[in-house]
C-alpha cells in the first residue's frame, strides 16, 4: 500500500501545469510582434515561466517513443518517452492565418542556421533582410530542425519574450538553451506530429 501511495504521488507530479490560459496571458508587446533580425536576447530573458520550461509530464499517447507532438493551442511541444510520459518544452507558434497542422518528419538538422525569410514573411515585414548569417542575432536561434518539404522548421530565437504566444509565420519557436536540448535529443527522421485545434 505505502509503494503505490508513493508511486501515485510521483505520477501526481508529472502532471502539467498549465499556469495560465491563452484569455488569462499579458497581451504581446507590439514591438515583439514583428521579427527583430539583429537583437541578441538577454540570458535573463531565457528564463521562462516554470511553466514553459522544460520537465517531464503525463502525457498518453499511442506514438512511438522518440516523436515530437506539437499541440499548437496548448503553445507546447511533447518528445514522447513512453506511452505515458513526455518532456514538455514551451514553445511560440503561428500566428492568425500561419497555423498549420499535419504528419512531417525532421529531414534536416542545422546549428547556428542561416536565415532567408520566405515571400509571405517578407511580404509582411519589407523590411526583413533576404538573408542573414546564423548567429546570436539571427531570428533562427542557436539550432533548427527542417520539417518535411514544408517552409516550417522547430528552431531557437532571438526574442524569448514570445514563447506562449501566437507570433511566428509557421515556425515553432522555443529559447536557444531549449531548442539545443531537443535538438541533440532528436535525429533526422524523427516523426513530428503538429495538432492545431478544431475551429468551434
Amino acid at each position: 500500500m505505502r509503494i503505490r501511495l508513493i508511486a501515485l504521488i510521483a505520477l501526481a507530479s508529472l502532471v502539467p501545469q498549465l499556469g495560465p490560459t491563452r484569455a488569462q496571458q499579458p497581451p504581446l508587446p507590439p514591438a515583439l510582434d514583428q521579427d527583430q533580425p539583429g537583437l541578441v536576447p538577454d540570458p535573463t530573458d531565457e528564463q521562462l515561466l516554470p511553466q514553459y520550461r522544460p520537465q517531464p509530464v503525463f502525457y498518453r499517447s499511442n506514438q512511438p517513443p522518440g516523436t515530437i507532438v506539437i499541440e499548437t493551442e496548448e503553445r507546447f511541444l511533447y518528445l514522447v518517452q513512453d506511452d505515458k510520459t513526455a518532456i514538455r518544452y514551451g514553445i511560440g507558434v503561428g500566428r492568425e492565418g500561419f497555423q498549420w497542422s499535419g504528419l512531417v518528419k525532421v529531414t534536416r538538422k542545422q546549428e547556428w542556421p542561416d536565415w532567408r525569410p520566405p515571400p509571405e514573411m517578407i511580404e509582411r515585414q519589407p523590411y526583413l533582410p533576404r538573408f542573414m548569417a546564423g548567429g546570436p542575432g539571427n531570428p533562427l536561434g542557436a539550432r533548427a530542425m527542417y520539417l518535411g518539404g514544408t517552409v516550417y522548421r522547430i528552431h531557437g530565437t532571438n526574442q524569448p519574450k514570445t514563447i506562449g504566444y501566437a507570433v511566428s509565420s509557421g515556425c515553432i519557436r522555443l529559447v536557444n538553451p531549449d531548442v539545443i536540448d531537443l535538438y541533440d535529443r532528436v535525429a533526422v527522421g524523427t516523426k513530428v506530429v503538429v495538432r492545431q485545434a478544431p475551429k468551434l
